[in-house]
């Protein structure tokens, strides 16, 4: 069985009150070393076989068609997630 992983962002324009809280509570924790956060979704796809060239290129247009929202998100990686 095979795995395509999926990760998909915020377009920089975009505001994100989910990484900026996380940005604020991370000094508060004694992680004062990262000075932003941005928070994105994974995707795992797990596909019957190895994943192939076509596989990804399926994959691809999945998250440009249903797995982001190309108004507010980018769709940053597609790999196979055992390589």
């Amino acid at each position: 069985m095979g795995l395509v992983v999926v990760d998909v962002m915020p377009k920089p324009e975009i505001l994100d009150p989910q990484g900026k809280a996380v940005a604020g509570a991370l000094p508060r924790l004694g992680f004062g070393q990262f000075t932003a956060v941005r928070q994105g979704k994974r995707f795992e796809l797990n596909v019957e076989g190895p994943v192939t060239d076509e596989v990804l290129a399926a994959a691809r247009e999945a998250a440009v068609q249903v797995l982001s929202n190309p108004v507010i998100e980018d769709v940053v990686n597609v790999q196979d997630g055992q390589a």
